[in-house]
């Protein structure tokens, strides 16, 4: 019987394990492939990242990953490098059944973070973080960006903030909607189209993207007369949504209409007591590193005191 589990290895989980290993709790964390496809969360395929408190140089996402896992386990972590099939709940103690370990804990701590969706054009998996991102607060002010035109795929308010974000920095931003009217509200629509760097290719998806070692530009369709164009584009972000990687828990947690865990205001609690949410995995907000990672803390303080009102 462990004290506590936390499933999930991005800057959420890691935090968590930092706060729980420090304050005795021994924690056993579960780092899968969950979250992105691979351990460590979609950090691990970003490039350089310049907005995490510490690093004043640019610092690739893997070794900012490396680093958080060495002081998790340097404090006491025990790193499962496993899947998790499942989780069987409702009450404490819960039982968390990896690949091939099953481990039963007091506490669990769910950080497996969302994925954003994918468009599936043919060059996607060469150049992703090669210039295809899906994050323009992470990605859009780095060098690569500036000053160049850059393209964004979507329609909803996501794909209006990111391109009004990008305009900060893109010489001209384009913003590519296979309607001819987009999602957003209206407010955010306005905003784009008085832009005077934004403009909306309408009736417009993506086919492929060019470039061998980054990206150099997109091939687009028009949905309507089924004709394409090559532009030159130094950059492709998708803004067409995340997907929460909650499907291992086969709906045993309070989730949102969109698959998210529903946290309590102020707290990292869920539906569960003894199940603590951090990280992507319920927010759909802000997503970044560093929210992430404060949200991990929070869940790591959260279990402490939970596991203290119990005796443990």
């Amino acid at each position: 019987m462990e004290k506590v589990v936390i499933i999930g290895s991005g800057p959420a989980g890691h935090t968590a394990a930092v706060y729980c290993a420090r304050a005795n709790l021994n924690p056993v964390m579960f780092e899968g492939f969950i979250s992105g496809g691979v351990a460590g969360g979609q950090l691990m395929i970003t490039t350089d990242i310049e907005n995490f408190p510490g690093f004043p140089d640019p610092v690739p996402g893997p070794q900012l990953m490396e680093r958080m896992k060495a002081q998790s386990v340097k404090y006491g972590t025990r790193v499962i490098s496993e899947d998790v099939a499942g989780v069987d709940m409702p009450a404490s103690p819960f039982t968390v059944r990896g690949s091939s370990e099953t481990v039963a804990c007091q506490a669990l701590i769910i950080a497996t973070g969302a994925t954003a969706k994918r468009m599936g054009v043919p060059s996607e998996e060469r150049l992703w973080g090669r210039g295809i991102s899906a994050c323009a607060t992470c990605d859009g002010a780095l060098p690569v960006f500036r000053n160049q035109k850059i393209l964004v795929i979507g329609g909803g308010d996501t794909a209006v903030e990111e391109a009004l974000h990008l305009a900060r920095f893109a010489s001209r931003v384009y913003v590519a909607h296979r309607r001819d009217k987009l999602r957003a509200s209206l407010i955010m629509g306005k905003r784009a189209m008085e832009n005077p760097k934004i403009e909306i290719l309408w009736n417009t998806v993506l086919v492929d993207v060019k470039g061998d070692r980054k990206v150099e530009g997109a091939v687009l369709k028009d949905v309507k007369n089924g004709a394409t164009r090559e532009m030159a584009f130094a950059g492709v972000f998708y803004a067409v949504g995340h997907t929460p990687n909650t499907a291992f828990l086969g709906g045993q947690v309070a989730l949102d209409d969109t698959g998210y865990i529903v946290t309590k205001n102020g707290s990292t609690e869920t539906s569960v007591a003894g199940v603590f949410a951090c990280g992507d995995v319920q927010d759909k907000k802000y997503r970044q590193a560093v929210t992430a990672a404060g949200s991990g803390c929070m869940a790591a303080l959260d279990a402490q005191r939970y596991l203290e009102s119990r005796g443990a």
